[in-house]
């Protein structure tokens, strides 16, 4: 029965591009137009079919992990790219919608997110090794989309000029007062500080970002301007000239996105200006993955841009610029995957085989998502001002690309 059902929902989903599935009892199937792309898949648990049908995401990604589905080539990216780009297309079948519905009426207990339980969501991901982000960040340990400004950037020259992108639209004077709202690992409250003059205020709440981000302001003697704080952002109640919160809102949750702007209105000042980058989903409302949920962000939740105006709008905060990042983030998760199998070696001796597997599953099915289905990058400029800010953007883009590649150097 669930090898018909599978047959079925296949025949549905897969009308672009050919996949050649060879199920458990050894029969195989074509399923889509004939033309290429062509990946051929193999099912060697009898359980996987019924798995699958019941619950896609979770039961590919995890037969993928235990090597119970297989990819001729292991053609990883082939077989998400094509799986992303057929299901953007058909949706879901019959029988999944009621599960659709389901996820997405739960979202609000999985996305509840006090301080204790967001607390334990970022140990389960921030809290790995620390040697294992250092095998495919760059050297500032930026975990959050880059921008490539010039498509020949390195990763490190695009990350610099993000880092350059969002100091521009924070208008920053020396002096000034930033909170940096999950501050990761250090690299942007570091940069503020040491490039442009401000005094840092960073939160985080992954103890080992928090070490390696105080143990960092330290060798660079930037003690007396960058202070890190292991606690909830919620916990801070000073006024500030600067906001900025790079990566850190898909942690908040969707029961929580009015609290969270209530803090930037609460904590900025009455001329200051805020910065708000995040991933975006370029559709309305839906429910995260329940792989990604359960293996690498718990509690993680990629907005709608409804969702977040919805918020921004009721705490009274007045926007001066919305920008999309398309590509980028494809981009970003491209050079981490190529720099992540350049050690796999060393990824393999600090966890296993198993992890690694899940790791690979995780930046490349990232990346499709991006370059195939609805993903983007938000960057939302807020105040309480209109006037804050310039009335035109001018002032973020140089005459020429060669002082952006400056920038990044």
């Amino acid at each position: 029965m669930w090898i018909k059902l599978l047959d079925r929902m296949l025949e549905t989903l897969i009308r672009t591009g050919t996949l050649n599935l060879t199920y458990p009892d050894g029969t195989t199937a074509r399923y889509g137009d004939g033309k290429a792309p062509e990946v051929s898949v193999s099912l060697t648990d009898a359980d996987l079919p019924k798995r699958i049908v019941l619950n896609p995401e979770l039961a590919v990604g995890e037969a993928y992990m235990d090597e119970t589905l297989t990819i001729e080539g292991d053609d990883l990216h082939g077989f998400l790219a094509m799986s992303v780009a057929n299901v953007k297309g058909e949706g879901h079948v019959l029988w999944q919608k009621p599960l659709e519905t389901g996820r997405h009426a739960a979202r609000w207990w999985r996305q509840f997110n006090p301080a204790r339980r967001a607390r334990a969501n970022v140990a389960h991901h921030y809290d790995l090794s620390a040697e294992l982000y250092d095998l495919f960040l760059d050297a500032d340990k930026q975990y959050s989309c880059a921008y490539f400004a010039d498509p020949e950037m390195t990763l490190d020259q695009a990350q610099a000029a993000k880092k350059a992108h969002i100091a521009a639209k924070l208008r920053l004077e020396p002096g000034m007062r930033v909170l940096d709202i999950g501050c990761g690992w250090g690299g942007m409250g570091l940069t503020l500080a040491r490039d442009y003059g401000a005094h840092v205020v960073g939160v985080t709440l992954s103890e080992e970002q928090h070490k390696i981000a105080t143990a960092r302001a330290k060798a660079e003697g930037l003690e007396d301007r960058v202070d890190f704080r292991l606690t909830d952002y919620r916990h801070v109640s000073e006024t500030f000239d600067r906001i900025v919160s790079v990566g850190m809102f898909e942690h908040v949750g969707v029961p929580h996105y009015r609290e969270y702007f209530r803090n930037v209105y609460d904590r900025l000042a009455p001329d200051g200006v805020a910065l708000i980058h995040t991933i975006g989903r370029a559709s309305p409302p839906a429910a995260t993955s329940p792989w990604i949920e359960k293996y690498i962000f718990p509690g993680g939740y990629v907005p709608a841009m409804s969702e977040m105006t919805a918020a921004i709008e009721k705490e009274r905060l007045y926007y001066t610029d919305v920008e999309v990042w398309r590509l980028h983030y494809a981009e970003t998760l491209r050079h981490w995957y190529d720099r992540f199998m350049a050690n796999q070696d060393k990824a393999r001796a600090l966890y296993d085989d198993r992890f690694c597997r899940m790791w690979r599953y995780y930046l490349v099915a990232a990346e499709m998502t991006f370059r195939h289905g609805n993903q983007a990058v938000f960057q939302v400029q807020l105040v309480h001002d209109q006037t804050a800010v310039p009335l035109t953007r001018d002032y973020l883009y140089p005459a020429d690309l060669s002082e952006v590649r400056h920038a990044a150097e």
